[in-house]
């Protein structure tokens, strides 16, 4: 099923306009979202973080656009699919209506939400090889709207489709300044002896739920220092250890890149402290 403003369609019959500004030009946001038995893991920051996109990229937000509003779209969406599985990947789209070129002809929105089974309930920590390169064919531009999920991901695609046909199961994205920005679905972080890294927002990467998530636990564990700071490819090779991090899958170690191997250490314990923070919320 497929929730379109408020009605539920399947997904046979679902469709949208062929002007749809989110396909004709980029012209939309997203949210990916992990639920688990009809609750919505980090819901408050997926809401505010569209809200903020939404008021940046001048769209109207609709008065009855509350937290409970959304909320509520999306469980019953939820409460009507046919799958078994306890636990979802969410995507919320908000698009502006279609009419006009450039120059949208209004900034009200409409939106869509679907939702796909996910097979682990909690996050699990994938310790199979995880191997990295460098993307360098195009760059991010370091800005405010690079920092925002937009549906302009063309630079996410030809970076995912070079790392199928190398045989990589991810890359790392650069900005113009040649620095590390993220993964292609996720923010990365970096350990080095006690020194816990991870991308400014103004060198370009997302403004990632998950991030923050990471964040707020090394911010309070004394056995790490935590910095937001660029990060040079050349520091890649010299690190202990390198995971990426989104919602749907948590945390990603990286175990390869180029000649070198990577530890996990931090990874595993990171991971049964946000599954823990999990439970107690």
């Amino acid at each position: 099923m497929i929730n379109i403003n408020g009605h539920l369609n399947s997904s046979l019959e679902a469709s949208v306009p062929v002007l749809n500004r989110g396909l004709a030009y980029g012209d939309a946001l997203f949210e990916t979202i992990k639920t688990l038995n009809g609750r919505i893991f980090f819901w408050e920051d997926h809401y505010f973080r569209l809200m903020a996109s939404m008021r940046l990229l001048r769209m109207e937000i609709p008065m009855r656009f509350t937290p409970e509003f959304l909320e509520s779209q999306i469980i019953d969406l939820l409460s009507f699919n046919e799958s078994d599985s306890n636990s979802f990947r969410v995507k919320l789209t908000v698009f502006r209506k279609h009419g006009g070129f450039y120059t949208p002809e209004t900034n009200d929105i409409n939106y869509l939400i679907t939702a796909d089974s996910l097979e682990s309930d909690l996050y699990l920590l994938n310790s199979s090889k995880y191997k990295i390169e460098l993307y360098k064919d195009f760059y991010v531009n370091p800005g405010l709207l690079s920092t925002l999920k937009t549906n302009n991901k063309i630079l996410n695609v030809l970076g995912s489709i070079y790392a199928k046909e190398n045989q990589y199961d991810n890359c790392l994205l650069l900005n113009s300044n040649k620095s590390i920005v993220e993964a292609l679905n996720g923010n990365l972080f970096l350990v080095k002896d006690c020194i816990i890294k991870t991308p400014p927002l103004s060198d370009g990467c997302l403004k990632g739920v998950m991030r923050k998530q990471v964040i707020e636990i090394f911010k309070k564990s004394p056995d790490y220092e935590f910095i937001e700071d660029t990060i040079s490819p050349f520091e890649l090779q010299k690190a202990d250890e390198l995971f990426i991090t989104n919602v749907v899958h948590g945390i990603q170690p990286i175990t390869i890149y180029r000649k070198k191997s990577y530890t996990t250490t931090v990874s595993q314990n990171l991971l049964a402290k946000l599954n823990m923070s999990l439970r107690l919320s």
